[in-house]
């Protein structure tokens, strides 16, 4: 691959990409966009044709846009197109052409339009007719691609990726301000982007996946505020402890400096009292509780049973797996009961260490999470299930989701 800023005008950039079996590739681009390109060419694993905001084409197959993350891969799990085809130039050729004259640009003056190029037929025609004798033939040469669910007439609005989410209108990001946290957009119109509805399911999907953790795992405090439950749950511990010591405290006569109406007025006083030491316990910057080195020894208490499973086994498809050990399965409770926006990355971050130190299979370390925290946790069976649904990688999950 090879990337250059036209000399002749700087806001654009030329990206080469020579595959050995494909061909070339030649796209001029702006040049704000080299670094991304280069980035998806080199690192990406997604191809190197695009079309359609981000379906991609890796030779064999066209695929969705990457959207769902998996961690145990470090990456995007790739999803395949139904019914996909694959256009070529001649295909486009053949089609009839309209009164339209197509014409070279010169680089120096040239500007990009906005919206799609009308009559591009016609100017691929022009594009071929310069070609060179021993070129690719132009049935080789892939353009495009059909698919059922790239029919304009079947995309959705934001109204539709929002009921598609299951989102309030108002909770969906906004095109003029939050364009990056939105799916690409499969076309641009008057009224704003339009998305196939695949790819707006593979978005509410990952948008699940990254808030629904922290959602399921939360509840409200005595405040009426939304919460982790470890959070809450702390807190209430400590507003106890706060009233018992305080009404021990009446009842001796030993502090005077606390007068009590009611029981109700001793619990309000201590729940405020109790807030602020709950809060210090979970903060993850600077609470009493180090929270990333909970984190890491988690992982490397359940990495270190792994590898007394993998040590004498050259077969890993034959490793057994024994179960995590419940104290550490008490310790993913606790830690994910105060950072459950972080749990699919603590699940992650095993699986992926699992593959990579020990070469283990993400859906067999998947399921031994499953299995140990179906023995051991303290979560409720079904807010459990719902949890290792979001959070683990996609590569994680079983068919059958046990």
């Amino acid at each position: 691959m090879a990337f250059t800023t036209e000399t002749k005008n700087r806001d654009y950039a030329w990206a080469v990409h020579q595959h050995p079996e494909f061909g070339r590739t030649v796209l001029l681009i702006r040049d704000r966009d080299m670094s991304s390109l280069h980035h998806d060419w080199m690192h990406g694993g997604n191809g190197f044709l695009y079309r359609h905001g981000g379906y991609w084409w890796d030779g064999a197959r066209w695929y969705r846009p990457q959207q769902i993350v998996d961690r145990a891969y470090e990456g995007y799990e790739a999803r395949p197109v139904a019914d996909a085809v694959t256009v070529t130039a001649i295909e486009v050729l053949a089609r009839s052409a309209t009164a339209h004259t197509a014409r070279v640009a010169k680089i120096a003056d040239f500007t990009a339009p906005e919206g799609p190029l009308p009559h591009w037929r016609e100017h691929l025609a022009l594009w071929a007719s310069h070609r060179k004798p021993g070129s690719r033939p132009l049935d080789q040469c892939t353009v495009d691609l059909q698919a059922p669910e790239l029919d304009p007439a079947d995309f959705v609005d934001r109204v539709g990726l929002a009921q598609i989410a299951e989102l309030d209108l108002e909770d969906l990001p906004h095109p003029e301000y939050g364009r990056k946290d939105l799916p690409p957009p499969q076309a641009e119109t008057a009224e704003g982007p339009r998305w196939s509805r695949p790819v707006a399911r593979d978005w509410a999907e990952q948008y699940r996946r990254t808030h629904g953790p922290e959602k399921l795992l939360s509840t409200t405090t005595v405040f009426g505020t939304e919460q982790p439950r470890g959070l809450v749950d702390d807190h209430n511990r400590l507003t106890k402890i706060i009233a018992d010591s305080l009404e021990d405290a009446e009842e001796s006569k030993k502090n005077r400096l606390f007068t009590w109406t009611s029981g109700t007025r001793r619990e309000e006083q201590a729940a405020h009292l109790a807030w602020w030491p709950a809060v210090a316990i979970n903060d993850g910057i600077d609470g009493f509780v180090p929270l990333d080195a909970v984190r890491t020894t988690i992982v490397e208490a359940i990495l270190g049973g792994l590898a007394r499973d993998v040590e004498d086994l050259d077969e890993r498809k034959d490793v057994f797996l024994g179960d995590i050990r419940s104290d550490v399965v008490h310790l993913i409770d606790w830690y994910i009961l105060r950072e459950p926006r972080l749990a699919p990355a603590l699940f992650g971050e095993i699986c992926l260490d699992a593959r990579v130190r020990f070469g283990l299979d993400p859906k067999d370390v998947g399921a031994l999470l499953r299995r140990s925290l179906n023995l051991d946790s303290s979560l409720e069976r079904e807010i459990l299930k719902a949890l290792l649904d979001l959070a683990l990688p996609p590569s994680a999950q079983s068919r059958d989701g046990r």
